[in-house]
């Protein structure tokens, strides 16, 4: 036959197991369930119906395309989509810069926050009956400050923080020398009895938490993706307040763009008149620049310069030609005085312009025909003739000294037009580079001149956008508050109120689940040593004397079924059968099972020996009537004269099978005395006595005491207390079963959950029920009775297949 135990357990393999596991762990806890969800529920329902209502704001602004560049440059490009996209990421930035947000916290002084006390809750309220003076600057407050104000009969009771009061008269708000960091004073002292006993809460802030606060709040998305269309959403308890700052936000966007545009006119405007004087003295230089070189150049204008140029240069070419043709009949006339014939006519009609001249030759030529006519009629000493030679030769002489002192009159009329035709001929040729170098001064004169008019316009245009200089934002929907608030919602409020109503108990369980390191149940156990059988799970009992264990009873019924299970794991044999009851550490109920086991066997009618073999710690005896000092087994293996019969102790009068053997004394040398072998002797002779030897031995974990007497058990009943064996020693327990260190051993789990209400199938999954309400009496008695006899069977018949 096989020594590894049968399994019996009948565990279904499926995945639904774990979760019906994990429900059942926390279903029996349905009455916390129920009654959280049922406060939470109250507690929602109270939310709902006295928190603050919180409502929306909203307001549309549209962004304008042609507000986007500076006017003095002309945009003639479509917008794409991008740009459309960064103008509104750049207004939004605008929008939520600390700057504006910083204007609208002094406009609306959201700084200071004011509340009135309904019932138990406090509401802002807009038109206190009060103004108050904050006295500290910002760097003073570095979180806020909460006071409570009360309208008394004389003044202002004032709560701090740190509870300390103060008393501010109606009449003065000077309130620094009581140590309190604003001022207070009354809106209209008149009607102070009408607010009277009222009572609110002051919060006092820096202005840059406030301003980071609004930002925080401020939402600001695009109506669509392709849309120039801002929403500007704002939540806040009053709607009126809420939509003060919102209109608050878009008048300052609206302002500061309109200033931003007349900043950027302005700067344009500045930029002109900057320009208008550094042009004004450009042209200014230019203009006597051109004066100098005009005057230097003497010129009047280019055009008339060159036609007087032109003219003088063809009167000097002409004079020139005129005095030359001059020399030139000078000098034939010369030739014709001396070409050698004597008193021989003259060239005349040559082109000799010198009148003088011209009569004289005239004269001499006429003179020289009457000598030729006179030769011809008297002689060369006729005086007639030599009268008219004298005033030949005179005039001759005349002539050549006329001539002499004309050719010089001509020659240096001829040089002077030489250097005049040459002078003007030169001015002629620089009349196209001085031409040039004015038209380059003209130029740069109007180029500048052009300059100073667009300039000139540009400043008028930009004089008239700063005068009408408009918002770059169009408002499309100002400030508007929904009707109904967005919080508390019913429909949301009483779903999460039930949802965190399941949570806390679960949660609280959950928590205690995961810290606890207590066994609880086959499941932790067959986590850790899924090889070791689990016999039974035995539930926990209110009570635990001898007289629960009656007919009919689940305490009976459970024991019964641990017995015959356990019986079916023991190798048949025909003498008395040694279970052995032990466990890790004390107090996990071996000795209570040892005991109730037995009795089961003994109400089966077997003869049943119960023997307490913890001899170091005994506790049989505190669970039976019997005397903690009568003779046990202690006795028995120490003196070899002790007889068996010494030992016996009857418990139960009317049950002759049933017997009990204490512990006896407490020995010093316990290892001893059960290493030797009257341990074996003695249970030999209770073998052939008894049916079952049931051993109630000591913890394994604390002494060696079970391990050495081990061999002698045919089965080894290990006890686990769920709720107070800790986890850890599971593995001490596996290291057990896996070294063979105790004999055919199986796990029994003790007091398993509450009994009332509780649904237990003794871990065989048949689904037998017991319910106990009442004190009703249990009708599935004989319905177990007859389940273990069907068990039972069935575990022999695998057995022997498996032998």
């Amino acid at each position: 036959m096989s020594d590894k135990p049968y399994i019996i357990d009948f565990k279904e393999e499926d995945k639904t197991t774990s979760l019906k596991e994990l429900v059942a762990k926390y279903i029996r806890f349905w009455p916390w369930f129920l009654a959280s969800c049922v406060l939470f529920l109250f507690g929602g329902y109270l939310y709902a119906k006295y928190a603050p209502k919180t409502y929306e704001t909203i307001s549309k602004i549209k962004i304008l395309d042609d507000a986007k560049e500076p006017r003095i440059i002309n945009n003639d490009r479509v917008s794409s989509n991008t740009n459309i996209r960064i103008s509104l990421e750049n207004h939004i930035q605008v929008i939520k810069s600390y700057k504006l947000l910083s204007e609208v916290v002094d406009e609306q002084k959201l700084d200071v926050l004011i509340s009135r006390q309904n019932d138990f809750l406090y509401s802002p309220v807009v038109n206190a009956p009060f103004t108050i003076h904050k006295t500290l600057g910002d760097d003073e407050i570095s979180e806020p400050i909460t006071y409570k104000i009360a309208l008394g009969s004389v003044g202002f009771e004032v709560t701090g923080t740190n509870n300390k009061n103060y008393l501010v008269a109606y009449e003065s708000w000077e309130t620094n020398n009581q140590g309190l960091p604003f001022g207070i004073s009354l809106n209209n002292v008149e009607h102070v009895n009408n607010y009277r006993g009222n009572s609110y809460k002051v919060v006092i802030m820096s202005k840059r938490f406030a301003t980071n606060s609004l930002s925080e709040k401020l939402k600001i998305t695009s109506s669509e993706k392709q849309s120039d269309v801002l929403i500007l959403a704002l939540k806040g308890e009053n709607r009126d307040k809420t939509e003060r700052v919102l209109n608050s936000i878009i008048n300052k966007l609206a302002a500061y763009n309109i200033e931003e545009n007349r900043s950027t006119s302005q700067m344009i405007l500045n930029q002109i008149d900057q320009r208008f004087q550094e042009l004004s003295g450009e042209l200014d230089s230019i203009e006597y620049g051109k004066e100098d070189y005009k005057q230097l150049k003497n010129l009047s204008n280019i055009e008339t310069d060159a036609g007087v140029s032109l003219s003088k240069k063809t009167s000097n070419e002409a004079e020139v030609l005129r005095l030359g043709n001059q020399l030139a009949s000078i000098e034939i006339l010369k030739k014709s005085m001396n070409n050698g014939e004597e008193y021989g006519l003259l060239a005349s009609d040559i082109g000799i312009t010198n009148q003088t001249l011209g009569s004289m030759v005239a004269n001499y030529n006429e003179l020289a025909r009457e000598r030729q006519k006179l030769i011809l009629s008297v002689g060369k000493d006729h005086p007639a003739l030599k009268n008219l030679l004298e005033r030949l030769d005179y005039a001759k002489d005349n002539i050549l000294e006329t001539v002499r002192v004309y050719e010089s009159q001509v020659s240096s009329s001829l040089k002077a037009y030489n250097t005049e035709k040459y002078l003007a001929e030169s001015a002629f040729s620089q009349l196209p580079e001085k031409e040039r170098i004015l038209r380059s001064i003209d130029r740069n004169q109007n180029i500048k001149e052009d300059l100073y008019m667009l300039l000139l316009r540009k400043r008028e245009e930009t004089a008239i956008d700063y005068a009408t200089a408009t918002s770059s934002i169009s408002v499309i929907d100002y400030a508007v508050s929904g009707i109904k608030p967005i919080w508390p919602k019913k429909l949301i409020v009483y779903p999460l109120s039930l949802l965190l109503g399941f949570l806390f108990p679960f949660g609280i369980l959950y928590l205690k689940y995961s810290m606890d390191e207590k066994v609880n149940g086959r499941t932790d156990i067959e986590k850790v040593n899924p090889e070791i059988p689990i016999l039974i799970e035995i539930p926990l009992f209110e009570q635990n004397d001898l007289e629960d264990f009656k007919e009919g009873t689940i305490l009976a019924e459970s024991f019964r079924i641990l017995g015959t299970n356990t019986d079916y794991l023991i190798p048949k044999k025909n003498n008395g059968k040694v279970v052995y009851v032990t466990s890790s550490v004390k107090a996990e109920g071996k000795t209570l099972t040892a005991l109730n086991l037995s009795l089961a066997y003994s109400s089966m009618g077997k003869k049943v020996l119960l023997v307490g073999a913890d001899l170091r710690n005994p506790q049989l005896h505190t669970y039976t009537n019997l005397d903690r000092n009568s003779p046990g087994l202690s006795d028995y293996l120490e003196n070899s004269l002790f007889d068996f019969e010494d030992g016996l102790q009857k418990e139960f009068e009317k049950d002759k099978n049933y017997h009990i053997y204490l512990s006896g004394f407490i020995p010093e040398n316990t290892p001893s005395l059960l290493f030797g072998n009257r341990y074996g002797q003695f249970l030999d002779e209770a073998k052939s006595r008894y049916d079952y030897i049931i051993v109630d031995t000591a913890p394994t974990l604390l002494v060696t005491d079970t391990l050495l007497i081990s061999k002698y058990a045919d089965i080894t009943l290990f006890v686990v207390r769920s709720g107070f064996t800790e986890k850890n020693l599971l593995e001490y327990s596996k290291e057990l079963y896996q070294g063979k260190k105790l004999k055919n051993m199986v796990y029994v789990v003790n007091a398993v959950g509450k009994f009332n209400n509780y649904k237990y199938n003794y871990g065989y999954r048949y689904g037998y029920e017991f319910e106990e309400k009442n004190n009703l009496k249990i009708p599935l008695v004989s319905v177990i009775k007859k389940l273990s006899t069907t068990i039972s069977k069935n575990n022999f018949s695998n057995k022997s297949k498996s032998s």
